[in-house]
């Protein structure tokens, strides 16, 4: 009996001290942090302060011609001379490659020789016709006969036009032969040889693809921005572009597209952006991958906190603004960014000290 009451007096005061316990953990965590500020180094805290604020956006993407195209025949055959060389640049309507035509003169010297039938078969039925008429006119002739003739003649007629249509059309295929520049511009690469065939190109996606070609004197950067950031872009946009490792040769550029809807490049879900390059001065060559720099906005004076202090908490900001020996977390509300300093819209007084850790991150701290 002695036993068994020793036991429950052991259980009873362990609750008590487990309760103990609880109840000073919890008066711990309901005070606010209470080392002192001299125990905290000087690289965990920052002060409010006014500050000008430049808000940029940083991009990546790569240069491309504003015009590039892939140019093939219109006919298919063999390539009798390429007319170019890579890199070489040429004047719209210039000579780029010619396409043998031996087959189409053949086709040409057959569909004239069937005109000169033709036209001696319409020539003899317009006289038999003609000399028909007269008779009928006159009663000497059955209709049937003078019928007869005249659906010779009208027969005649189309076999005539059937073959000066496709004289036309063998004369067009030999005009296609020669294939030229579309406009002024350069050639990037030549992807067939002398003598090899080619098909014509019936649809975008079909024929051989004789040369690429591009108008090198409008360059464009083109790059993918996220969601989060395109609404800070517009067409028209001065932004500032950099090759990739030199920030010391800047050419200026425009932004003249911002795509309406997000597409997926690299596995990556963006907007396509493209800005046109003002002053290359040559720098700045197709295929090269740059930099590029949009300022979004600017503040003068603003108050301020170093953006490694502002904490996100569900939908809220939030900072711990440190007094005396206790530190008060604070909703803010944050303005304009940039990679270092965040303006405080409202929330924080000049002067204030905050934390740039949050308060469980300090050792041997107590949750505030």
């Amino acid at each position: 009996m002695a036993g068994k009451r020793k036991s429950l007096i052991g259980a009873f005061l362990v609750v008590v001290l487990a309760a103990g316990g609880g109840g000073a953990w919890f008066l711990l965590s309901a005070r606010p942090l209470a080392d002192s500020k001299d125990e905290l180094p000087a690289n965990l805290l920052a002060k409010v302060e006014r500050r000008d604020i430049d808000s940029k956006l940083l991009l990546s993407g790569e240069v491309v011609p504003a015009l590039k195209m892939e140019v093939k025949p219109e006919v298919g055959g063999k390539v009798k001379e390429i007319a170019v060389s890579v890199g070489q640049h040429v004047k719209k309507g210039d000579l780029l490659a010619i396409i043998d035509d031996t087959d189409l003169q053949t086709q040409k010297r057959s569909a004239e020789t069937a005109i000169e039938g033709t036209q001696l078969t319409v020539d003899k039925n317009k006289g038999n016709y003609d000399r028909a008429k007269a008779l009928f006119d006159e009663k000497l002739i059955s209709k049937e006969v003078y019928a007869n003739l005249e659906a010779d003649l009208k027969i005649s007629e189309n076999a005539l036009e059937k073959a000066q249509s496709q004289l036309q059309s063998v004369n067009d295929s030999l005009s296609k032969t020669r294939i030229v520049a579309p406009s002024d511009g350069t050639v990037l690469d030549i992807q067939v040889n002398e003598g090899q065939v080619v098909t014509a190109a019936a649809s975008v996606n079909s024929g051989t693809t004789l040369m690429i070609f591009a108008d090198l004197s409008r360059l464009l950067i083109d790059t993918n921005v996220n969601q989060m950031d395109v609404a800070k872009l517009s067409a028209g946009q001065e932004v500032s572009v950099n090759m990739q490792g030199d920030d010391t040769n800047s050419v200026k550029a425009r932004v003249e597209f911002v795509a309406p809807l997000a597409t997926v490049k690299n596995n990556i879900k963006g907007f396509e952006v493209q800005a046109l390059i003002q002053d290359n001065r040559g720098t700045l060559k197709p295929g090269m991958s740059v930099s590029m720099v949009a300022p979004v906005g600017s503040a003068k004076g603003a108050v301020s906190v170093p953006i490694s202090a502002v904490f996100k908490q569900d939908n809220d900001r939030v900072v711990y603004v440190r007094k005396g020996v206790s530190t008060e977390r604070r909703k803010v509300r944050v303005g304009l960014t940039n990679m270092s300093y965040a303006v405080i819209v409202c929330g924080l007084a000049v002067g204030e000290e905050i934390l740039l850790v949050e308060p469980r991150d300090l050792a041997g701290a107590n949750p505030t």
